[in-house]
């Protein structure tokens, strides 16, 4: 937007470098709108969201389950999604980017289990027992 007239007449530059001018009764419900990155846009809320995937995209790796996710979490009311090819959407954001441990728990945590265990194991082993008897 370039300008407000004092009609309330919005003044706008379009990206082809077009100028227009918009009346404020035909356009009524014209409002601002902001554009932000999925990732970006973690833990903030917006009342609505609109979603832009290109399924076509070719940093494909961008396009995921856990983008969904937080996308589509950030509208308090609605969301939407907008995208080139509806057939392609699901597998786009089905794709399960998470990464595994090199080490599972178990194995993490064991050697260090039985290093503590050596460490503090006694140099002799001392048994106890306790002894009863019946007296005749």
């Amino acid at each position: 937007m370039e300008a407000i007239e004092s009609s309330g007449a919005m003044k706008i530059k379009l990206d082809n470098g077009q100028r227009r001018t918009l009346d404020p009764e035909r356009y009524a419900h014209l409002d601002h709108g902001y554009a932000v990155t999925s990732h970006s846009s973690q833990g903030q809320t917006a009342d609505r969201v609109l979603i832009h995937v290109d399924t076509d995209l070719a940093a494909k790796d961008l396009l995921n389950n856990r983008m969904a996710y937080v996308s589509v979490s950030r509208g308090q009311w609605d969301a939407q999604i907008f995208t080139n090819d509806r057939g392609a959407l699901a597998n786009a954001l089905s794709r399960d980017v998470s990464h595994q441990s090199a080490y599972q728990p178990v194995q993490a945590i064991a050697p260090l289990v039985q290093e503590i265990a050596e460490t503090h194991a006694p140099k002799h082993d001392f048994g106890q027992g306790i002894g009863m008897g019946l007296g005749m």
